[in-house]
């Protein structure tokens, strides 16, 4: 019996024995090779010369990718400590980084208080995290760093940056590496960041191929107050200085007036230089197309804006404009893609004769296939009888320019097809007078005058009193004041 309990003694002694052994192991495991506990303790074996083991990611730390991001952050980074952006001090968080290799590289070169967040976290390096929501107080981080142009591929740049502000304390500095490098994008991206100051824009070599080439933007948080974003509250567009360099590029205005212009003028589509094919539109709040004028959806917004214009892959919410009745029940069924206001684009609120105008071109086209609806117009005063076939309604007009103000701002990247019968004439003056026209990045305008008819060789349309003349004189005036206005038909 006593040598059966010495027996089981041994072997619970031989239990505990092992069992404390496999802890003190795994506690210098954990200590040694993750690094956790440092941060607690500040202790570690082989702090300076570890290789974290982090489960999902165990082949990256050993690979030459790794290494090579590692160095190129370090290189950043070390440049930053020398310019007084950052210091070994600095409370520091890189945002949107899957991998590690940016706070790997902070903690290489001292700056031991930092941390990274991704939507996955891969501890120790990467915590949990959102870009539009990080984890932290307000005023917490002495230096945040955004690389990899994350922030071009947010959906949401804006509530990105204004979680990068909220997050940085007053006189802290953010850096991002982005991708964009013309003028446009960069005041784009200033907008964004409403109480920061520019510091610096540096052109760099990038060391994945994915960016070879790096834009490095360095801002400083304002103690106080707002930097102001112009054209918001402005009338005077003389900001839009950088718009100018993409009008220089747009293509040439049809200066001799076409005998066919229901064929010229389409085919010029052909030419256009679209504002989203010459910079990079990615640091906008949202995007937006307007279609005034819109008819059916087919028209112009199914036909041509979804299918053609470049996008950049970006989601745009899509207003249609459209007095018309007729039109309005098919917009019904595209209540996720397109809002539809049914009124008409006008300089001020008030009620308007409109009449649906069949000329003699249209109605040769109703009488002979069967189809089409003359195009609407705004009559101010009651429709004359005789030449045309004039269906006439009260309509409710509404202020176009000061819809755009309350609705839209310089933050937001807008596009405007502008098909309005004529109006054109008291809309873009009134753009110009109220400062809307600065909140317009690129318009397609149809500009309305007594044209050559289609139908009728040798005569032109009485519908209209302007001369092509005047309509080369209002896409001159845009074009001078900065606007990428372009030919419609």
């Amino acid at each position: 019996m006593e040598q059966k309990l010495s027996l089981l003694r041994n072997i619970v002694a031989y239990v505990l024995f092992f069992g404390i052994l496999a802890t003190v192991i795994r506690f210098a495991y954990v200590v040694t090779t993750i690094g956790e506990s440092c941060n607690l303790y500040n202790f570690c074996f082989f702090k300076n010369n570890v290789v974290p083991q982090s489960n999902p990611h165990n082949h990256l730390y050993a690979s030459r990718e790794w290494d090579k991001a590692v160095h190129f952050y370090s290189s950043i980074f070390q440049d930053m400590i020398s310019k007084g952006y950052l210091s070994p001090h600095s409370k520091s968080l890189c945002v949107e980084a899957p991998n590690g290799h940016e706070v790997f590289a902070l903690k290489k070169i001292g700056v031991e208080d930092s941390i990274e967040i991704f939507r996955k976290a891969a501890k120790p390096l990467v915590i949990r995290g959102e870009d539009d929501r990080i984890p932290f107080d307000d005023n917490t981080f002495d230096f945040i760093f955004s690389g990899g142009a994350r922030i071009e591929m947010s959906s949401r740049p804006f509530d990105f940056a204004s979680e990068i502000v909220r997050a940085l304390k007053p006189q802290g500095f953010a850096v991002f590496h982005v991708k964009a490098n013309d003028t446009y994008s960069l005041n784009s991206f200033l907008d964004l960041f409403h109480s920061c100051k520019l510091i610096k824009v540096l052109d760099i070599d990038g060391f994945n191929p994915s960016m070879p080439y790096i834009r490095e933007i360095v801002l400083k948080k304002a103690i106080h107050g707002y930097r102001k974003i112009p054209g918001d509250d402005s009338k005077n567009c003389s900001f839009q200085a950088h718009k100018q360099e993409l009008v220089q590029k747009a293509e040439p205005l049809i200066e001799e007036e076409p005998l066919k212009p229901w064929i010229t003028l389409k085919r010029n589509i052909k030419n256009v230089k679209y504002f989203s094919s010459m910079v990079n539109i990615s640091f906008k709040n949202r995007y937006v197309y307007i279609d005034v004028g819109a008819r059916n959806y087919g028209s112009s917004i199914g036909s041509w804006f979804m299918k053609q214009y470049p996008k950049q892959g970006k989601s745009f919410h899509v207003y249609a404009i459209e007095a018309d009745k007729a039109f309005h029940k098919q917009y019904a069924s595209k209540k996720k893609a397109v809002t539809l206001l049914p009124y008409a684009a006008w300089v001020r609120n008030e009620t308007l004769s409109f009449e649906i105008n069949d000329g003699p071109a249209q109605e040769k086209v109703n009488k002979t296939k069967n189809k089409g609806r003359g195009m609407g117009r705004i009559q101010p005063v009651k429709s004359s009888r005789g030449e045309f076939n004039s269906e006439v309604n009260e309509i409710q007009g509404f202020d176009f320019a000061e819809w755009l103000k309350n609705t839209f701002t310089k933050r937001d990247f807008v596009v405007i097809k502008m098909d309005v019968e004529g109006t054109e004439f008291d809309l873009i003056p009134k753009l110009f007078e109220t400062g809307a026209i600065c909140l317009i990045d690129e318009i397609f305008l149809e500009c309305h005058y007594n044209r050559w008819q289609r139908c009728c060789p040798g005569q032109r349309s009485t519908k209209y009193k302007k001369h092509y003349r005047h309509c080369l004189e209002l896409f001159t005036s845009l074009r001078k004041n900065g606007v990428l206005v372009h030919q419609w038909w």
